[in-house]
């Protein structure tokens, strides 16, 4: 047995067989570009297989060196990878700019940073791994757009080819000559290696005299500017003074060039990642340096804490309560896992867990009372009461005593509306319960919350808190 089989093997210990029997087949026979920055999301669509099973896996796969993790900074527009990071550690908080877009964007974890999955070259060697070799509408399919842009796949380069102008091979140092003939619509000169763009406002009458336009390819990124030119000849001439070769070419934006770049697929984020279990279990010191600090647009925090635990401890001994507290924390893990969430961090009795959307917390919630009813039932008495408090909405992830964290007035609203649970009712904000899902996720449950306005401390105005029985 190889090292690649040994750790396969060890991969089958470790996660779903079905979901390691589909990566081991496309580590073996898949195309070289399904094995680059690979979107789990959708490989677990093709497949049937469980979402959560096959995230697991890759996790997996990837501590035991199989894959290699990608944090892509992403432009909302065009669904390109304006920046590939091997770590969250590099992924900067100021402005990217997308050159084709014409447009700048502040990275936030929600929509806009992706984390794909590449096999290892120790593994298999693919094209990608050297990038260079790709041929341009490949290395544009490969290098240049997210997992999460829905490209065609039986006539790709027959869709690319019927927008593009024309595209050149410009090696390191060289220089070269484009000559096409302009159409009367808005062109686009864009290098994909560089990510420099020049506009062309194509309009007025047809011309036979011949325009120029010039592009240099350097280290440092001119602005996108615009150029008005008649239909007709033009000759571009193109320098290239990177240390890599570039790959411009001559793009048609018209409808059809946004249909293809506007479709999309659902995709790994990096919330969705850093509020997963198994990856805060497997790779601990992949969190933030200390200075940085990234948004999140949306995420639900949920915190859970028992009443009565210092009487707990005085009524049944230390003992007794540890081993009480400790099976009620094992039932809570248990469930933010299968719920889809991830354990932020324990305080005493207290959990801080996050989720990605409102309607899996309420989930987890419902869950975690019906745990602690059954726990109280085995013991034949009434000990463990959980008080739970949901809330939604931006915060910044940070690190904390060099741990994932996360930091804003939407943490502390949730830890203050769990603050306000005196009984077994579960306490959540306006923006938890009327969340759609979350709505008919009660509704189904035969549950009608109440609401009553409260004041938190820390919070200027009151706020509408909901009572779930």
């Amino acid at each position: 047995m190889d090292e690649v089989d040994a750790r396969f093997s060890v991969l089958e210990r470790t996660a779903d067989r079905a979901v390691v029997a589909a990566i081991a087949e496309l580590v073996a026979h898949g195309e070289d570009r399904q094995l680059n920055r690979i979107n789990v999301l959708d490989f677990a669509s093709k497949r049937g297989l469980d979402d959560e099973a096959v995230i697991a896996a890759f996790l997996h796969a990837a501590r035991l060196g199989l894959f290699e993790m990608s944090w892509n900074v992403l432009c909302p527009g065009c669904g390109g990878v304006l920046d590939a990071n091997t770590s969250l550690r590099t992924v900067r908080q100021e402005t990217y700019n997308c050159a084709l877009c014409g447009a700048g964007y502040e990275p936030t974890l929600d929509e806009l940073v992706e984390v794909t999955f590449t096999v290892s070259p120790r593994v298999r060697r693919i094209a990608a791994h050297d990038p260079d070799t790709l041929p341009p509408w490949e290395y544009a399919r490969q290098m240049l757009w997210g997992s999460g842009a829905d490209l065609p796949e039986a006539n790709y380069e027959e869709a690319i080819e019927s927008l593009a102008l024309d595209v050149l091979e410009v090696p390191a140092g060289g220089k070269a000559i484009l000559s096409v003939q302009l159409p009367a619509e808005f062109v686009i000169l864009f290098e994909p290696v560089t990510h420099a763009a020049h506009f062309i406002d194509v309009k007025g009458e047809p011309t036979r005299e011949r325009q120029t336009l010039s592009a240099v390819y350097n280290k440092v990124r001119a602005p996108t500017g615009t150029t008005v030119m008649q239909p007709g000849p033009l000759r571009v001439s193109l320098e290239n003074q990177t240390e890599r070769r570039v790959l411009p070419a001559l793009w048609i934006a018209n409808h059809a060039f946004h249909e293809l770049l506007g479709k999309r697929k659902p995709f790994m984020t990096a919330k969705r990642m850093l509020s997963n279990q198994v990856f805060r279990d497997l790779f601990r010191a992949e969190t933030l340096d200390v200075d940085q600090r990234l948004k999140i647009l949306s995420l639900t925090f949920l915190f859970t804490d028992l009443k009565g635990s210092t009487h707990l401890y005085e009524r049944v001994g230390d003992l007794a309560a540890y081993d009480l507290v400790k099976a009620h924390f094992g039932v809570l893990n248990e469930i933010v896992a299968k719920e889809s969430g991830a354990v932020v961090k324990t305080i005493g009795d207290a959990v801080m867990a996050t989720f990605t959307s409102p309607d899996r917390a309420v989930a987890a919630a419902l869950r975690m009372r019906d745990g602690m009813r059954r726990l109280n039932d085995q013991r034949e008495h009434d000990d463990l009461i959980l008080k739970i408090g949901i809330h939604e909405g931006p915060c910044l992830a940070v690190s904390l005593n060099d741990r994932q964290d996360y930091f804003g007035q939407t943490v502390n609203i949730a830890s203050r509306v769990q603050g306000l649970a005196d009984s077994r009712a579960i306490f959540a904000t306006q923006a938890v319960v009327e969340n759609p899902a979350s709505a008919a996720l009660l509704a189904g449950a035969g549950l009608h919350p109440s609401a009553q306005d409260a004041a938190l401390r820390g919070v200027t105005e009151q706020v509408t808190i909901y009572q779930i029985p």
